[in-house]
Formats: structure tokens, C-alpha cells, sequence
């Protein structure tokens, strides 16, 4: 199992090479995570590979509730017997964007595209029983539209709002699979060193018969509100989701995350996530998750 260690952190160290150098002494405001501001880099598409979501390694993370029997209400998806994982595992995530085109709709309206990728991997490596198999991945590409939308009321800043198509799968055959598609709005402000970024969403309908998890949205969520906050070497990131329904229908999540820059953008890392949904496998199981470990930008 030593290819997959090394392609992560070789892939670490083409993201740190390859990478737009920023000011290590400050975090990027919305406006300059989306090229929004007025600084030449902003006005042309380069296709650099820039930050996204957190590049992190949790050497380990334990969760207080093992997903032993992995289920869905689609009869085709339901593990029958125990499969024997640990309670703490290795987990990691890469993640990354590119610009692809600049004021599709000209200066005054704006409108830049975009394109991502995220990849999530939950990994048994101390699980010896089982030899040390990956017990999850999470493939996300992702494409969307961004515009600015500069406006200040007081303290509180309105600096864009966008729409996407994104992809989730775990890429796995019966009765472990899991995938669904959305069409995801996202609305950025910031209320001085407080970023807000409030993601609601719709899923795209599949076919009855060919649907892995039809009620993934009942757990999984139908938006998602992040709250980001930065003190120096410091960096509080809050992402919460909810079903918006109700009732039996009632469910979310949240997790934090907590960063320390100690070696220019090399940081010390922490998580911690309740509810549901931590990765796909675990749309539609409860559990709290803590881990450490070390994060990228």
C-alpha cells in the first residue's frame, strides 16, 4: 500500500510548487480567493493551479461511531455482515481550482468560470486485520460561474455570488456505492475578518431503479453555510449542513476545523465533525469525528 502515500505527497509537493505564491503573513479575502479584486492577476486566465478547499493529511482520526454495516434504502446498497474497521484511521484530503474564462459577459457584468477538483480519502492503515484496505474516497469535480457583487452596508461586505454543476461519487460498485449530482448557488460576504459563504443547492433527479442513496439530501443536506475566521497565524473555519426539512427529515452536520501556520504555508491541523454525512458511505450515519494532523495554504 506505499503508492498511494507517495502520489499523495507527491502531489503536496507539486501543489506547493506550482502554486501562486501569496502573502504567508495574511489569508486572501474572498475577493482575492476569486480573483475579484483589482490586481492584474485578476484580469486574465492563466490556468494556474490555485487553493481551494483545505489540503490536509489526518494522521489520525477517530470517530465514536463505526460505520460497520454501511446502508441506504435502495435494497441494492445494504452490507449485510459486520466488515471489521478500526475506529481510527488515516484520512486526507487534495484539492484544487483553475481559472478558464474572464468576463464571459464583458467588464461591466463579469462572469468568470471555473473549474475544481476535490478528492477525500479515509484510509485504514493501522488496520492490520483487514490489510490496511482504503475504506472510503470521495471524487468531486466541479464546474461554476462567478460574479462580483461589490456592495457594503456598514461592517457587512457583499463581494460575489456564483452557480455550479458538482459531481460526487465514491466511485464503488454494489452495495457500497454512492454518487448524486447538484446544481449548487454559493453567496460570499465578509463582516471585517468574519468570511460568510452561504451554499444552497438542488439535486439533479437519476433514475429510480439506478438511484444509490434516493434520500441522500434528507441527511446529506440541502445547503451549507461556512464561516471562516483568520487571527494572525490562526484559522477558524465552521461548515455547517442542513436538510431544511422537518419532522423524521431533520438532520445535519457540522465541522470544524482549526489551523496553525508554524512553517510558511506548512500548518498544524485539526478537525472535528458531528452528524451526518462525514463522507458518502456515511450519508445516513451518525457519528462525531476528531482528527489531527497537518494542512497546506
Amino acid at each position: 500500500m506505499k503508492n498511494p502515500t507517495f502520489l499523495f505527497f507527491a502531489f503536496l509537493i507539486f501543489i506547493s510548487f506550482h502554486t501562486r505564491a501569496q502573502d504567508i503573513n495574511k489569508y486572501p479575502t474572498l475577493a482575492e480567493t476569486w480573483q475579484l479584486d483589482s490586481t492584474s492577476q485578476s484580469q486574465k486566465v492563466e490556468f494556474s493551479i490555485l487553493p481551494y478547499k483545505p489540503v490536509y493529511i489526518l494522521f489520525a482520526n477517530y470517530t465514536t461511531n463505526v460505520n460497520d454495516t454501511p446502508t441506504s434504502i435502495n435494497e441494492n446498497n445494504v452490507v449485510e455482515e459486520p466488515i471489521g474497521y478500526d475506529n481510527i484511521e488515516l484520512a486526507f484530503q487534495i484539492s484544487f481550482k483553475t481559472k478558464i474564462l474572464h468576463n464571459i459577459f464583458g467588464k461591466k457584468i463579469g462572469g468568470d468560470v471555473w473549474g475544481a477538483y476535490s478528492q477525500s480519502s479515509r484510509w485504514q492503515i493501522y488496520n492490520n486485520t483487514l490489510s490496511r484496505p482504503f475504506r472510503e474516497t470521495n471524487y468531486q469535480p466541479e464546474a461554476f460561474l462567478i460574479f462580483g457583487t461589490p456592495y457594503r452596508i456598514g461592517n457587512f461586505k457583499g463581494v460575489y455570488m456564483g452557480v455550479g454543476l458538482n459531481h460526487q461519487s465514491n466511485g464503488r460498485s454494489n452495495p457500497l456505492s454512492r454518487s448524486w449530482n447538484r446544481v449548487i448557488f454559493q453567496m460570499g460576504w465578509e463582516v471585517n475578518k468574519v468570511q460568510i459563504v452561504l451554499k444552497p443547492w438542488i439535486r439533479l433527479p437519476e433514475a429510480e431503479n439506478n438511484d444509490d442513496n434516493p434520500d441522500i439530501d434528507d441527511y446529506m443536506g440541502r445547503a451549507q453555510l461556512d464561516l471562516s475566521y483568520n487571527a494572525g497565524n490562526h484559522n477558524f473555519e465552521l461548515a455547517t449542513r442542513h436538510s431544511l426539512r422537518g419532522g423524521s427529515n431533520s438532520h445535519a452536520s457540522a465541522r470544524l476545523d482549526y489551523s496553525y501556520r508554524f512553517i510558511k504555508n506548512l500548518k498544524v491541523h485539526a478537525q472535528v465533525f458531528t452528524g451526518y454525512g462525514e463522507s458518502l458511505i456515511d450519508y445516513n450515519h451518525n457519528q462525531t469525528t476528531v482528527g489531527v494532523g497537518l494542512s497546506l495554504y
